[in-house]
C-alpha cells in the first residue's frame, strides 16, 4: 500500500475541503504533489475516507485515444463516487452547487453479482444491468478542463460530478451479445438543438472492455466491484460545458431518453 507524504496528506483534505465547500483549487499550488498512479489512488481513497461513505460506484475516463492523448495517458483511470451522485433521470441539476462541469454520453452498468477479475466480456454481460447516461464531470479545480495534469485527476476522484441514468435492462436482454454493446448511437441535444453524435464503439471499442478494465484495475489494489455497484463505462463524445437548459440524449436500441434540466 502507498504512503502518503504530509504534503499529499494535505492535498487530500484540500481536494476533500473543495468538494465539500464548492471552493475550488488553484493547479499552481498543487503541481507535482503527485507523480505516479499509486500515489494518486491513493489520494483518492484518501480523499474518500475524507467523506466517510461507501462507494457506491465508479466512472470511467479517458476510454478513447482523444482523450488519453489530451491527458499524456495511455490507459483510462477512474473514480469513486458516493451514491448521491448517482441520479435518475430526468434530473434537475443546480448549477451554483456545481463548479466547472461537462457533459458526456455514456453508458451505465450496475453489477447484479460481485465481479471477478477473471471474468470474460461475456461473462459480464450476464452479471450487470446496463443504462444509458449523461455523466456530469466536474473538478476541484478552477478553469480545469482540458488542461488539468492526469495526476490531479486521479487525485480528485477522476473529476467525478454527477452521473444521471436512464432505464436499467438486464445486459442480457438489451443486447444479444456482448458484441452489441459496441453498437449504440446517441443523439445530444440542448434545448432542442441537436449538438453532437457518437457512438459506443467510442469506448475502448466496447463498453464492455472498459467494466472489465475497471473490475481487474479495482483487483490489483485489493479492490471489488460488487454487487450493486454502478459505473459510468466512457463518453461517446468530446464532451462540452454544462449551461443552463434542457439537455436530452436520445440513445437508440431501446434505451430511450436521458434529460438533465441545468438551472
Amino acid at each position: 500500500m502507498t504512503e502518503l507524504n504530509a504534503k499529499q496528506e494535505e492535498f487530500a483534505k484540500a481536494l476533500f475541503t473543495a468538494y465539500d465547500t464548492n471552493t475550488p483549487l488553484k493547479e499552481d499550488d498543487w503541481k507535482d504533489v503527485v507523480t505516479d498512479d499509486d500515489t494518486a489512488y491513493a489520494v483518492q481513497d484518501e480523499v474518500m475516507k475524507l467523506k466517510g461513505k461507501e462507494t457506491a460506484g465508479y466512472k470511467v475516463s479517458l476510454t478513447s485515444k482523444q482523450t488519453q492523448d489530451m491527458f499524456d495517458a495511455d490507459s483510462p483511470l477512474y473514480g469513486q463516487q458516493v451514491a448521491e451522485r448517482f441520479l435518475q433521470a430526468p434530473a434537475d441539476v443546480d448549477l451554483s452547487t456545481l463548479n466547472e462541469p461537462l457533459l458526456e454520453v455514456e453508458l451505465a452498468f450496475r453489477a447484479k453479482e460481485d465481479l471477478k477479475p477473471t471474468d470474460s466480456l461475456d461473462d459480464l454481460f450476464h452479471k450487470v444491468t446496463v443504462a444509458g447516461d449523461l455523466e456530469l464531470p466536474d473538478a476541484r479545480f478552477v478553469d480545469w478542463f482540458p488542461d488539468l495534469g492526469k495526476y490531479n485527476v486521479m487525485s480528485d476522484c477522476a473529476v467525478g460530478g454527477l452521473v444521471v441514468y436512464g432505464e436499467e435492462r438486464d445486459a442480457d436482454k438489451a443486447f444479444d451479445s456482448a458484441d452489441d454493446a459496441a453498437k449504440v448511437h446517441a443523439d445530444l441535444y440542448k434545448d432542442g438543438e441537436k449538438l453532437k453524435d457518437g457512438e459506443s464503439s467510442e469506448v475502448l471499442g466496447n463498453p464492455f472492455k472498459s467494466l472489465q478494465w475497471l473490475v481487474k484495475k479495482l483487483d490489483e489494489q485489493g479492490k471489488t466491484f460488487s454487487k450493486g455497484q454502478m459505473v459510468s463505462s466512457g463518453t461517446f463524445v468530446l464532451p462540452p460545458k454544462l449551461t443552463a437548459g434542457e439537455w436530452e440524449v436520445k440513445f437508440d436500441q431501446g434505451f430511450g431518453n436521458v434529460v438533465v434540466n441545468a438551472k
